[in-house]
């Protein structure tokens, strides 16, 4: 899994002390590299060259920098040691080790060194074992995932890191160019404020990678579904303008922007993002051509059809007044046709796997519009649930259990018919993505009326009827779906007064038995699916 979780410290009177004695301008003379990442490591290596610095690398990193025409030495060389055991051991010497951790303005770290022949190290330049690659690849085994796991590159890091007033470290190739731009203003120096930052990113970059392998390792032979220790390292992928609420920062952490390409418009907001989620994870739920329509993280719209253009149709009908500004997701590529009548309304975002040929041009007339590109099946992430609270969080696993026919467990004297099974099961999937409590009605291929959110299932039901009603739907024999069970039947009751004559839900209440027998006296088919699907 891969998930950085910043959390507001308090501010610790060492940051003040090391305000003042963070020092200046650190001269580098001479510098460690190893990286597995080798994009702009050559040009970073010449530049160091340029200002007389020692460079002393390892293995690959060694042979690149060598055959590049830079000079430098073989870590052997420092160390006295070849390096052995398939290159698991390199640079755990205290020749490495001690020249990144002297302190230089201690004297006895001075002296120590110099008794020991050793030289400070001023910059280390690093980056490690591509373990995370490795695992996303399913054919990798566990003990090449174990080879892949980097000990003597943290340690170096993390030292680095730790004596960020004394010696540099860089783990981003992003931040090369930076450094060259620095060196070059700074005659071969590098300043207290950009070490500092450097040590905080490196520090990030060592949990991040711990945290990977640790999820990776607690999910191999796991007795527990949920881990006993939940570590969270998530690259910033996105700056939002603001949060839920102008007044609240906000941002995105990890790949997202991997499940969504945005091809058009402004950039996704905190909401935005939300609702496009909610609609996606909805969209999954069919096989046949869907268009969903999301508005404050509820569905207000779900249709089925043959072509997306009447799935959009029947989507919209179910609430086009609460569908302005709304998100549209497909889970089939967009048609012109379908992009005209979703021009006539304004929209949020429309999310689509693919567009059409001049769709896309259509679309971009206006400009403030996003349209996005969903480049993979949102079922195929396997993240945990997680959400704050004061003083930690929840963790679940996603709902992603489906209900089929089988399933299904008649418990009234009328049997659901065919066309009631389908309305059914089309309610079902919907309200599992409904805020609760949660009502919705349906027919096979449409929504017909949503209430959700609401702390009184009555209410629900009326709120869904009434919707119906203002879209001009007879509900009368439709199915109904109640994310939880009825606790009473007044729920039942305000549903089949609507019109419906098929009722889908969980069942288990003490009650049943009289929910039940209120659905017989009004000749009213009710199936249990066994299972809830609860959403706060």
């Amino acid at each position: 899994m891969d998930t950085v979780t910043q959390l507001k410290v308090p501010t610790f009177k060492y940051q003040a002390q090391a305000q003042s004695k963070e020092g200046s301008l650190l001269k580098i003379r001479r510098a460690v590299i190893s990286v597995s990442d080798k994009r702009g490591i050559t040009e970073l290596a010449k530049c160091l060259t340029e200002f007389g610095v020692d460079i002393v690398s390892t293995g690959g990193t060694y042979k690149a920098l060598k055959d590049a025409g830079v000079s430098l030495k073989s870590i052997s060389e420092i160390t006295g040691f070849p390096e052995i055991l398939d290159g698991r051991v390199k640079t755990l010497h205290p020749a490495v080790h001690a020249g990144i951790l002297a302190v230089r303005d201690n004297p006895l770290h001075l002296k120590q060194l110099h008794e020991h022949n050793l030289e400070p190290i001023d910059l280390v330049v690093v980056n490690l074992y591509p373990f995370e690659q490795a695992i996303q690849q399913t054919s990798t085994t566990l003990e090449e995932a174990i080879e892949q796991i980097d000990v003597g590159g943290p340690a170096m890091v993390r030292a680095a890191a730790k004596n960020y007033l004394h010696t540099a470290v860089v783990v981003n190739p992003g931040r090369y160019q930076e450094l060259i731009e620095e060196l070059r203003s700074h005659g071969g120096a590098i300043t207290p404020r950009t070490r500092f930052e450097l040590a905080q990113e490196a520090f990030q970059y060592t949990a991040s990678y711990d945290s990977v392998i640790s999820t990776y390792l607690s999910s191999i032979h796991s007795k527990e579904v949920l881990p006993d220790v939940v570590t969270l390292s998530m690259k910033k992928s996105d700056t939002l303008r603001y949060g839920e609420n102008p007044h609240q920062a906000g941002a995105l952490y990890g790949t997202f922007n991997a499940f969504f390409k945005k091809l058009h418009g402004r950039e996704l907001s905190y909401n935005n993002i939300l609702d496009v989620n909610a609609a996606a994870m909805l969209c999954s739920e069919f096989e046949k051509p869907s268009v969903i329509i999301v508005k404050h993280n509820n569905p207000c719209g779900v249709g089925s059809a043959e072509t997306v253009e009447e799935a959009y149709a029947k989507a919209l009908a179910t609430d086009a007044k609460s569908a302005f500004g709304g998100i549209v997701v497909l889970n089939r590529p967009l048609t012109l046709a379908a992009a005209e009548k979703i021009n006539d309304l304004f929209t949020e975002v429309i999310v689509a796997p693919a567009f059409a040929e001049g769709v896309l041009d259509f679309l971009k007339r206006k400009k403030d519009r996003r349209l996005i590109q969903q480049m993979i099946d949102v079922r195929s992430a396997k993240e945990f649930d997680i959400r704050g609270v004061v003083g930690g969080l929840l963790v679940q696993e996603q709902d992603q259990l489906r209900i089929k026919r089988d399933d299904l467990r008649t418990v009234t004297h009328r049997k659901p018919t065919d066309h009631d099974l389908d309305a059914m099961l089309f309610a079902w999937r919907v309200v599992k993505h409904v805020k609760s409590n949660a009502i919705v009605y349906a027919r096979g291929d449409r929504t017909l009326g949503i209430g959700a959110g609401q702390m009184s299932r009555v209410d629900s039901s009326r709120i869904a009827a009434m919707k119906a009603a203002d879209a001009g739907f007879d509900l009368a024999g439709c199915a109904v779906a109640s994310d939880a069970f009825f606790p009473f039947a007044d729920g039942l009751l305000e549903a089949i007064r609507a019109g419906a004559t098929a009722v889908i839900q969980p069942g288990g209440s003490v009650r049943d038995e009289e929910v039940i027998s209120v659905a017989n006296e009004n000749n009213v088919a009710m199936v249990f699916t066994g299972v809830r699907h609860f959403r706060h």
